[in-house]
């Protein structure tokens, strides 16, 4: 719609704490107007009801901060949307990872979808359509009682869906370590028509593998009952629209919101708001946990059994690459090339992704989310 226009039919509503049930002439009423309701306390084990309606809108924007924001209490809070009266939501994450950061952190960013103005606050701009009812909550699935939690989703209710709109789904997922040789999957196999509309992925590397680069990985698209890929990127780097690297940069749908080598943590995320990645039958979505050093390196790390597996061997000066992996059994790294040859090889690290998509289902079609213990161990 125009911004002057005004369709027949849409009323504007506000769920917040003031306004619980965001009905007409109801909101602000306690402590006669006078801010008495701000804020909800959200005690270990409990579930706060950020909205519940019954009837045809869509969810516009939704605003919130807490008062805890450590990583243990942003990975241990849960965040459940619910539509049309689904049994399993549609959206399961941290609340932390869902708001566009991983790994239990916050900075100020902005980008597309999200934003986060001074490092303290949680903003979501997706708009998530539903037909009959929508319900949000957010559980406390830590040991400590959350004081504040403050909220506000805004909603347009009597909206007419055209027959093509689909239902938004958020999953998140965690690999620590990630399985040797084998990409992590943003979004596993999964079936049904729709559109991927991106990720924030998190990475925490093993020490074990001192300073060599980790992001030589390839994002891949693979549609349901198809053998091998149909989208295939060039890089983990490549994937966000940088290159040669990763440093700290926010930009409108891609971005690297942390880029700490001290302590080996990075959190990025792309948004395929102006390339849409449409499916018909399901898809798979993964990136291949790849990174790079020299060959001596490599062939260290091999003798001190650090777990590696070489795949590419570049001499550079526009000579071809050796693809290791190209025989049964592999070409073995240290009957190949020099010691200051790039050689990528897989490895080891700890992944954690949200992946944001619209399906024909209204409800999940992905596992459940994992347990607070693997969603919280080594963020601290």
């Amino acid at each position: 719609m125009e911004l002057f226009e005004k369709p027949k039919g849409l009323v504007t509503r506000w769920f917040s704490p003031e306004n619980p049930s965001g009905e007409k002439e109801q909101g602000g009423l306690v402590n006669r107007g006078s801010k008495g309701r701000a804020f909800v306390t959200v005690r270990a084990g409990e579930t706060a009801t950020l909205l519940n309606v019954e009837e045809s809108g869509i969810v516009c924007r939704i605003w919130l901060t807490v008062s805890d924001r450590s990583p243990e209490m942003l990975r241990s809070l849960r965040i459940d949307m619910y539509w049309d009266g689904a049994l399993q939501p549609a959206v399961s994450a941290p609340l932390g990872d869902f708001f566009g950061i991983g790994l239990g952190q916050r900075t100020p960013f902005e980008c597309a979808l999200f934003s986060d103005p001074e490092g303290r606050s949680f903003n979501c701009f997706i708009p998530m359509p539903f037909w009959k009812s929508a319900r949000i909550e957010i559980t406390n699935e830590s040991k400590t009682d959350l004081p504040h939690l403050f909220y506000d989703v805004d909603v347009l209710t009597g909206v007419q869906h055209t027959p093509e709109s689909l239902y938004f789904h958020a999953h998140w997922r965690r690999e620590s370590p990630n399985a040797l040789g084998k990409d992590y999957a943003i979004v596993p196999n999964m079936f049904g028509t729709g559109r991927f509309l991106g990720c924030n992925i998190g990475v925490i590397t093993d020490p074990r593998y001192e300073t060599a680069w980790w992001g030589e990985g390839e994002v891949k698209v693979r549609y349901a009952y198809d053998e091998a890929a149909s989208l295939c990127g060039t890089g983990t780097e490549d994937y966000i629209g940088t290159a040669w690297g990763q440093g700290k940069y926010l930009h409108r749908t891609q971005g690297c919101s942390v880029a700490d080598s001290e302590n080996r943590r990075w959190a990025f995320y792309r948004y395929h708001v102006d390339d849409p990645v449409f499916f018909e039958r399901g898809c798979e979505i993964t990136i291949q946990t790849i990174g790079g050093t020299s060959r001596g390196k490599v062939l260290a790390m091999q003798a001190a059994g650090i777990p590696v597996i070489p795949v590419t061997l570049d001499s550079g000066g526009g000579k071809p690459m050796i693809h290791l992996m190209e025989q049964e059994p592999p070409t073995p790294l240290a009957t190949v090339g020099k010691d200051e040859d790039w050689c990528n090889f897989w490895r080891q690290d700890d992944w954690s992704s949200t992946a944001y998509f619209y399906l024909d289902s209204a409800e999940s079609v992905l596992p459940t989310l994992a347990a607070v213990e693997t969603r919280t161990a080594g963020l601290s």
